[in-house]
């Protein structure tokens, strides 16, 4: 039984918007703070790697479980409940000490983070039709870019005037009002006659859904895609202070070129809206991403060493991000529909665990130098291309049995 969908007010669509903008309050808000962070405390390449990708890992393993639990209980109270442990996590980690008291915090704050992005998802799909699935996450995708866009520069400008741990104070007092809105203006979009009941369990539910190549591909594919991502905005942040000495407020105004790689690759998708296939978008940016990184790697080899030459080609990666995100996002969903839930945390999944092993690898190599940057961002791009080809290929080989 399917409940006639309600149009989403204008309300409605501002407020999931806005929920959108926890991941970046959890993850792009600290860029600028990872070497603060490393400097006051006395730790490691390593160590103060691991404040980050701790995060990225405790939201890539929270979403596999909210996604699963808003199938089968509603999408309202799951996403309240993971808002609440943001604010928590974001309080532990203002009031920290020591490093490991840091850590703690940031995986709390992350693990209600983790909410965001999956139940973002799968609301819209709840809310909108099929016809308008894709440009309807298009359009919160590009909502969700204002977060990053102006994150690490808040960032850099709360650490150079007040110190590192007016951060967490931010995200505290941002998190608190995103989460007053959403108590107020978010309705159930999940009823109780469509939810999924308890007599498939989790894993029936995962395995269902990992037994098809294609959802595999697509949810591998944006996860290696923000891998590459990721480890340039964490090498920035390193080398842009301790290389070229810059300040972090100089970083966060550089960092500006990401988001707006990302709103233009997300234009271009509500643009060409349903006449390019999703297979077609998810090779388009794959191919894009491995063009971008090599570019980066053959600039650093022969020595141009500058501002630019880090975040120009990572405009270009996070631009390949939003041409192909919401299509390969949509079709992932689209495989089973009675697990859009748990297919929607499975890709939040892949995205925030191959960001955390891709920035924790490059944590442990790290030298001082752009080389181990470049290394797990090749390595990423080329992961990128090869799942993304798969369901283009899947795709000829179907139209071609059928002739």
């Amino acid at each position: 039984m399917h409940e006639p969908r309600r149009p989403a007010s204008r309300s409605f669509v501002i407020a999931l918007g806005l929920i959108a903008l926890v991941t970046p309050l959890a993850v792009h808000l600290f860029f600028p703070v990872i070497p603060a962070v490393k400097k006051a405390l006395g730790l490691t390449d390593a160590f103060a790697q691991l404040t980050f990708s701790i995060s990225l890992f405790g939201m890539a393993f929270a979403t596999l479980f909210y996604g699963s639990l808003s199938d089968r209980y509603g999408r309202r109270p799951v996403l309240l409940s993971g808002l609440a442990l943001f604010l928590f996590g974001s309080v532990v980690s203002s009031l920290a000490t020591t490093a490991n008291a840091l850590v703690l915090g940031r995986l709390v704050q992350a693990i209600g983070a983790g909410c965001a992005l999956t139940l973002v998802r799968a609301i819209a799909r709840d809310a909108f039709r099929a016809e308008q699935l894709v440009k309807a996450i298009a359009y919160l995708t590009m909502f969700g870019t204002l977060g990053p866009m102006v994150s690490p520069f808040i960032g850099g400008v709360l650490i150079d005037t007040l110190g590192w741990r007016s951060v967490f104070g931010f995200a505290l007092v941002a998190g608190g009002t995103i989460t007053l809105i959403a108590t107020m203006v978010m309705r159930e979009t999940h009823p109780p006659e469509n939810r999924h009941k308890a007599q498939e369990s989790y894993l029936q539910s995962y395995a269902a859904l990992f037994r098809r190549l294609r959802f595999n591909a697509y949810v591998l594919q944006t996860g290696f895609n923000t891998g590459a991502f990721m480890v340039m905005a964490v090498a920035a942040s390193s080398i842009m202070t301790e290389l070229l000495h810059r300040p972090a407020t100089e970083y966060g105004l550089y960092f500006l070129l990401f988001p707006i790689g990302f709103f233009t690759g997300n234009f271009i998708s509500t643009r060409v809206g349903m006449r390019f296939s999703a297979e077609t978008m998810v090779l388009t940016g794959s191919v894009l991403t491995l063009i971008a990184v090599t570019s980066q790697a053959t600039a650093l080899s022969l020595g141009f060493l500058a501002p630019v030459t880090f975040f120009l080609p990572g405009t270009f990666v996070t631009m390949a991000q939003g041409i192909s995100m919401p299509y390969g996002q949509a079709a992932a969903m689209a495989e089973i529909p009675r697990l859009a839930g748990t297919a929607a945390g499975i890709g939040v999944f892949m995205q925030n665990f191959w960001a955390a092993v891709s920035t924790q690898f490059y944590g442990l190599l790290a030298d001082g130098t752009p080389r181990p940057m470049t290394v797990m961002a090749v390595l990423c791009a080329i992961l990128t291309l090869f799942f993304g080809v798969i369901p283009y290929l899947l795709k000829r080989k179907s139209l071609a049995t059928r002739a």
